[in-house]
């Protein structure tokens, strides 16, 4: 039998999409091993580097032109959003004006792949006229821009991973990753903490996954709770009032949760007697419970995991809160 139009389309079409993930591979391998030896290359200059920056009593500005431009303001979200005040200023608006935000108490980081970009000359001068620490990460060790910088970081030569070699692909990945590595560093020099990055991120399904249990729970008297002498017929009164599928039971001298109802307890203990009984008797010692402080992403699991749907906030031992598996779902976390 002939090969059909079909065939030969198929046969293009494999040819293709083998092609493509061919030159994509080829693509992240390159940039890859770019990465390793940049990380093999940092030396004591990025110490010093980060001495600089954190000694900034105002702003990281960052700034580059070009693609490195758009690496720059990057880099400074990043370190905005990581304790580090930090803004970009683009190098032509430095020129007509905006050379105004940068001021004594700031620190500039310039990006330059070549080290020769001309549109950073008034930034540079600026710096040097002022006494404004400036941080470089460069291409070229022996560039202009290298060698006014108080310190330069430069990147490793790599080829470009686009098939001229001409297209900033690969440089621009090592100064991103430079600028991420900068970043995390000064989070740990400065211990900026989880509550600290929660606050600055607050919208957003980011925003979402940092909420705390805190933030969700209900308290005081939304809370279900008996003691353990309470009578199973009260106790199912309060259960089906506070609608979370459960009832918590605390000690009557310390108040501290002591065991849990739930409808499961209820079908285990289902008989003629159970309205007579008490909580203490039908309850489940030592339930799960979880700390207010921790992320509603970890009270969210350990409800999966757990198949259970409410889950108390306990301090001390003591119930400060419940959260329902839907209070979780209504808020994104998942």
């Amino acid at each position: 039998m002939g090969t059909t139009a079909l065939d030969s389309e198929a046969a293009a079409g494999a040819h293709s999409a083998r092609n493509d993930i061919a030159a994509a591979r080829r693509v992240l391998d390159i940039e890859a091993q770019a990465l390793r030896k940049l990380a093999e290359s940092l030396d004591d200059d990025f110490s010093r580097a980060l001495d600089l920056l954190a000694s900034a009593r105002g702003r990281v500005v960052t700034t580059g032109m070009g693609k490195s431009g758009h690496v720059a303001r990057k880099i400074a979200a990043t370190l905005a959003s990581t304790g580090t005040p930090a803004m970009f200023v683009h190098p032509g608006e430095a020129s007509h004006g905006d050379l105004g935000m940068i001021t004594r108490d700031d620190a500039v980081l310039a990006l330059s792949n070549s080290g020769e970009t001309a549109e950073l000359d008034d930034i540079v001068e600026h710096a040097a006229r002022v006494h404004i620490p400036l941080v470089a990460i460069v291409g070229r060790a022996g560039s202009t821009l290298a060698q006014r910088a108080a310190v330069a970081l430069v990147l490793p030569s790599a080829p470009e991973a686009c098939p001229n070699g001409m297209a900033p692909t690969t440089s621009t990945t090592m100064a991103l990753a430079l600028g991420d590595a900068l970043a995390v560093a000064l989070v740990d020099r400065s211990g900026f903490t989880g509550d600290a990055f929660r606050m600055l991120h607050p919208g957003g399904s980011l925003g979402a996954r940092l909420r705390t249990v805190r933030d969700l729970m209900h308290g005081g008297e939304r809370m279900p709770l008996v003691g353990p002498d309470t009578a199973m017929s009260d106790a199912l009164i309060e259960m089906t009032a506070k609608s979370f599928g459960c009832v918590g039971v605390v000690d009557a001298t310390d108040g501290r949760l002591v065991g849990l109802i739930t409808d499961g307890d209820l079908r285990r203990h289902m008989a003629p007697a159970l309205l007579a009984r008490r909580a203490g008797e039908v309850m489940t010692a030592a339930p799960k419970v979880i700390a207010p402080s921790h992320l509603a992403a970890e009270a969210l699991w350990i409800m999966s995991n757990c198949a259970i749907t409410s889950l108390f906030a306990v301090e001390d031992g003591r119930p400060v809160g419940i959260l329902h598996l839907h209070d979780c779902l209504r808020a994104g976390i998942a």
